[in-house]
């Protein structure tokens, strides 16, 4: 018998272009389940993206007594949960519940499965502990995540790192504290928490990569969530693989700091084209169209490789059909993701033929092209698993994802899709 867990990707045989809507966005989606469970009434959700993680959101927030699903929520003030609340495998769902949870005045006990009580939570300490909230870890800053809060004061902090994550948590609680707070640190970072709440009078941008936050009641609303780019851009790799094909995602999230993969995509030579056609909640959502033209090596550090620090992996597989050394660097925290994704990136590229070498803050891969089949293990990490399945688009032979139900994460239908988007109109391939 077949196993379950391992699936035999085969190249497609042509040239495709297609339209696809994407799932919702996946970042969003934590955010308006958790700002509508901190609320007052009722909110509404539509385009609530599909995978684990959300619904792992969606389970920690019905412990705390609140009425939960998909699609409305009634938000209350919550109560102690009676057990540790799990996090299953999503580092967002701790982390932000962690800063929602610290204005609670009892304790949390947060914790995941085996991936996720590796991860570091220790960075919540010093913001959430400014505002007066006390953030227990494990030795090593890990899970276990322990939050008792109570009574926040506004305070004003600093953090070195552009994580979204780091900044929403310290929001959430801000909001919930006695006078207003800031928080500082370097830019690049994705900003939606930050902009939904200017449009409910919650907050203010106040310099480059500073933000107010104003506490007060969170409004019920409505939330319309819209396609979610990081999982778009493994359809715009596969596009950009293949010479004149093109795939183009309507009602994708055109945040700034989610564009970095598509600055990556025009670096390397792919035609890319992005239109706002609106906003939600004041972050603009527009199409997007990739097309292969040819690729080329690049170099990804600094701003850029914060802002498509969960794309890196796919840009590995794109750095492998091009032409060229392509380099990654001032990518450390892909050390701290589901996998190491540093060394589960260059084993993916070194198990299909291509010649890749890790570094401590990234790694670099060798242009030759083009990829042969073979056998990813997917290392327990959605990201591998769909970067493997898009590694398939130009390779010269199957490729068998080990693992494969990782990617049920984000995307549980990802393959059926791309597999779906390859057929699309086909013809022969390009050169």
């Amino acid at each position: 018998m077949a196993d379950r867990d391992t699936r035999v990707i085969t190249p497609p045989e042509g040239v495709f272009t297609t339209g696809v809507r994407v799932p919702g966005d996946k970042s969003l989606s934590h955010r308006a389940l958790l700002l509508a469970a901190m609320a007052e009434g009722e909110s509404r959700i539509t385009g609530l993206a599909p995978g684990a993680d959300v619904a792992t959101t969606l389970r920690a927030i019905r412990r705390f007594g609140v009425k939960a699903t998909r699609e409305r929520i009634t938000g209350l003030r919550w109560m102690a949960p009676d057990d540790p609340i799990d996090c299953a495998n999503s580092g967002t769902t701790m982390r932000l519940l962690a800063g929602a949870a610290a204005g609670s005045a009892f304790r949390t006990t947060l914790v995941g499965d085996e991936s996720l009580m590796r991860r570091p939570m220790d960075r919540l300490a010093a913001p959430l502990g400014a505002l007066g909230a006390n953030i227990e870890t494990s030795a090593g800053g890990v899970p276990p995540l322990v939050t008792h809060g109570g009574r926040l004061r506004g305070a004003d902090v600093v953090v070195d790192l552009a994580s979204a994550q780091v900044r929403t948590a310290f929001e959430f609680a801000a909001i919930q504290a006695e006078g207003a707070s800031t928080i500082d640190g370097p830019e690049g970072f994705r900003d939606h928490t930050e902009r939904w709440l200017e449009t409910f009078g919650l907050g203010e941008r106040v310099g480059d990569g500073k933000f107010r936050v104003d506490p007060g009641p969170i409004p019920a609303t409505e939330y319309e969530i819209p396609a979610d780019p990081s999982s778009a851009a493994y359809l715009w790799a596969a596009a950009a693989i293949i010479d004149g094909s093109q795939v183009a995602t309507p009602g994708v999230s055109l945040n700034p700091g989610r564009l970095g993969f598509l600055s990556i995509l025009e670096r390397m030579g792919a035609e890319v084209q992005a239109e706002i056609t609106g906003a939600i909640h004041g972050d603009p959502v527009g199409v997007v169209s990739v097309t292969g033209v040819g690729l080329t090596a690049t170099e990804v550090s600094g701003a850029l490789a914060a802002a498509a620090i969960d794309e890196l992996p796919i840009v590995a597989v794109l750095a492998a059909y091009a032409e060229g050394v392509t380099v990654v660097r001032d990518a450390a925290e892909l050390r701290v993701k589901e996998s190491d994704r540093i060394d589960s990136t260059v084993a993916m590229i070194r198990s299909l033929g291509g010649g890749a070498e890790p570094t401590a803050d990234g790694f670099e891969v060798l242009g030759t092209g083009f990829l042969e089949g073979g056998i990813v293990a997917a290392a327990g990490d959605h990201r591998i698993a769909m970067s493997a399945g898009v590694a398939a688009t130009g390779a010269n032979g199957p490729v068998t994802i080990e693992g494969v139900s990782a990617a049920a994460v984000s995307w549980p239908t990802f393959f059926d899709t791309l597999e779906a988007v390859w057929s699309s109109r086909s013809t022969d391939r390009a050169g």
